[in-house]
């Protein structure tokens, strides 16, 4: 691609940019970020890396959103991030307002970009950047599914010994407690997890998978999460960039799929270069169904209490 640009120079859309830079996704990658100097500054560190990891990827920072102009994919981070204790869903007015803010910009100086949210709560961020913008669901999405997979399957690594590589977890639903890791679609090289694990260290995974951002927090102590959330961002944009026809979980707006309408949720998507090409409706037990329509339950009520 020519150009992609991310919103909001903190922790995650530093490294997001330094992974987009370093595998060339795009010829140029754009910063943005409202304090001043922050993106400029931001961008220049990565760019006096370029000759370190052998990259050519122009990178720069500006305050004005203006920068995004032509983007062919928009990565959204900006926001106030969680503190220990506080939930996703704590962080859901200050976060609105900048999200319409955010898609205003977007529309304006980007009205082709395909949109990838990060902000937090995530499922209701995508939601008000697709109801602000009025675009196809195709093109606003966000990161979810993808992130929370990739901790199960770190988790079952750190468990069994087994090698990452073989590994391959789905977690649907909302990303927050309510969110569904799928052990009936967990595998490893192709065996169901459950030939590995009994059930009750299974169940311990599954609860850590779900507490796995606060666990980096409660850590932290300073910040959140960012290496792992930028990886998943990265991978995402991989998967649009090569047009891979990735089957990925990333937060969508659902239309009848999963039984669910104008609500933004965790599911398998298929992605590819016009974005969020397909929701993939997956078969599950009647435990799954139920668990799945309780974390939609409560992204619906978070929606709800959106303003203006």
């Amino acid at each position: 691609m020519k150009k992609i640009s991310i919103v909001g120079a903190g922790r995650v859309g530093e490294s997001t940019a330094q992974i987009l830079a370093i595998e060339e996704y795009a010829h140029e990658v754009v910063l943005t970020d409202i304090r001043d100097g922050v993106a400029a500054g931001t961008a220049l560190d990565i760019q006096e890396s370029g000759i370190l990891f052998g990259f050519d990827t122009k990178v720069s920072g500006d305050v004005d959103a203006k920068a995004m102009a032509g983007s062919e994919i928009v990565i959204v981070t900006a926001g106030l991030p969680r503190k220990p204790g506080m939930s996703r869903s704590d962080v859901l007015d200050a976060n609105h307002k900048v999200i319409k803010g955010v898609a205003a910009d977007i529309q304006k100086y980007a009205p082709d970009a395909i949109v990838i949210l990060v902000t937090n709560p995530v499922d209701v961020m995508t939601y008000a950047c697709w109801k602000e913008t009025s675009w196809d669901r195709r093109r606003v999405f966000g990161l979810s599914g993808v992130l929370d997979a990739a901790r199960m399957a770190s988790f079952i690594s750190m468990e069994t010994g087994f090698s990452i590589k073989d590994i391959s977890a789905m977690v649907l639903g909302g990303h927050g407690d309510a969110m569904v890791p799928m052990v009936s679609y967990t595998t490893i090289n192709g065996i169901p997890v459950e030939h590995f694990m009994d059930r009750a260290t299974i169940d311990r995974i599954v609860e850590r998978t779900r507490n796995g951002g606060a666990e980096i927090l409660a850590l932290k102590k300073t910040s959140s999460a960012n290496d792992s959330p930028a990886a998943a961002v990265a991978a995402m944009v991989d998967a649009i960039c090569n047009n891979r026809k990735r089957i990925m979980p990333c937060v969508a707006i659902l239309d009848g799929e999963y039984g669910g309408n104008g609500i933004a949720m965790g599911v398998p998507v298929i992605l590819g270069s016009s974005g969020m090409e397909k929701v993939v409706e997956l078969s599950m037990s009647d435990d799954e169904r139920k668990e799945l329509d309780q974390s939609a339950e409560q992204v619906k009520a978070d929606i709800a209490t959106l303003k203006g």
